[in-house]
């Protein structure tokens, strides 16, 4: 296990790791607990032991005859510790399940690996699933030798000689205003009445639906804040809940009015809550007591459940089968339908840039071609139609 100790600085408790590197030199680490000096000497203390264990020092042990598959292993625990817990289980699972399997019987070393191995990887999985999907392998590969690279293991990245696959262009399903209507009809009452209302009325994503807490509705100044989500992983064959006070991306993060029918609506489902807890009493779950998308019992409805449990409602009332995320793709095509423009739609669903809301929805965005058309007909002076000469059809006697 590495050494280290506490050390205190500005009236806070910094971790201080002392490890050697590949050459054996001695190297430290600062990392930074967050907590004041003053009555957290024990949390910091356990918090050192922690850092202690699982810190991987910042390079690779390797040989010379290190298989790339060993590398990948070796890689993953140290991507462990950079990216987001989500991020690592879908790492984790592609690089288990799908790449290693197929390096592993070529028994291919790191530094023996070549841009053709690569390349002849990702035309066999093109056989069997999207090239989305291949370029999320190659995103972990290119990622993985980038860091070989940066540790001197290798002196160039193979994967950067590779072409990756195009990307399909997608298009999204989404429900018309009287389809959207049916569907509040029949998920009147039941458990994904809220979420449903969430996802098509401000395209909530389903982590934000999950993860919307109460804090984050103003009442007072009428306003509801997009902050903190709830997703799922697969870790080690376990089902992880992952919540986080971070959003897909920065400009997920926003701030929506809060409409009247919702605010009497949210108003309605506190106080239900209320009820519920009074109700059930110790035998209520007060684990989730600040989230809005709970049972009865107070759990938290969580994201396999709308998942599995949307489609169902589709087929028991008849309706169209879309996914829940395209009640979001919906409210974008309605938003457009109602002449709002392309940058409003942009911000309202949470979108990083402009390009992306356009690449989704433009083909949706018949307003403004209309408006097109009728500006080079104004612009232009077009001939009117003149019957062809000689080709006039003549009704038979």
């Amino acid at each position: 296990m590495v050494a280290g100790h506490l050390q205190e600085k500005k009236g806070l408790f910094y971790i201080v790791l002392s490890y050697s590197d590949r050459d054996g030199k001695r190297k430290t680490k600062w990392v930074p607990t967050g907590l004041p000096i003053k009555g957290n000497k024990r949390k910091a203390e356990t918090m050192l032991q922690e850092a202690r264990k699982t810190f991987v020092a910042d390079y690779v042990p390797v040989a010379e005859d290190m298989l790339f598959v060993d590398y990948l292993t070796e890689w993953l625990e140290i991507a462990k510790g950079s990216v987001a817990l989500t991020t690592y289980a879908s790492y984790s699972s592609m690089v288990k399940n799908t790449i290693i399997p197929y390096f592993k019987p070529k028994e291919l070393t790191l530094i023996g690996l070549q841009p053709r191995d690569i390349q002849e990887f990702y035309t066999q999985q093109l056989k069997r699933v999207k090239a989305s999907s291949v370029i999320h392998y190659h995103v972990i590969i290119h990622r993985a030798l980038k860091y070989a690279v940066r540790t001197d293991l290798i002196p160039t990245n193979p994967a950067d000689k590779i072409d990756r696959p195009k990307m399909e262009r997608f298009v999204g399903s989404f429900y018309d205003s009287d389809e959207m209507n049916s569907l509040f009809e029949a998920a009147a009452g039941t458990r994904l009445e809220l979420p449903i209302l969430l996802g098509a009325f401000y395209g909530l994503r389903r982590s934000e639906v999950i993860g919307l807490k109460w804090d984050a509705i103003d009442f007072a100044n009428e306003t509801i804040t997009i902050r903190h989500t709830v997703t799922t992983c697969n870790l080690d064959g376990k089902q992880v809940l992952v919540a986080s006070d971070t959003t897909k991306t920065k400009s997920s993060m926003r701030t929506l009015p809060l409409v009247q029918v919702f605010k009497e609506r949210l108003l309605d489902v506190k106080a239900k809550q209320e009820q519920n807890m009074k109700l059930c009493g110790r035998s209520y779950n007060k684990d989730y007591l600040g989230y809005i998308c709970v049972d009865e019992m107070g759990n938290l409805l969580k994201p396999g459940y709308l998942t599995t449990s949307f489609p169902l409602l589709l087929e028991k009332n008849g309706l169209r089968k879309i996914r829940f995320h395209d009640l979001r793709h919906s409210c974008a095509s309605l938003l457009l339908a109602n002449g709002v423009p392309m940058k409003q739609i942009q911000e309202w669903l949470g979108h990083s840039d402009f390009s992306t809301t356009a690449n989704i929805y433009a083909h949706l965005d018949f307003n403004s071609k209309i408006s097109s058309a009728q500006a080079m007909i104004t612009g232009l002076k077009m001939p009117e139609a003149q019957p062809a000469m000689g080709m006039t059809a003549s009704l038979p006697e």
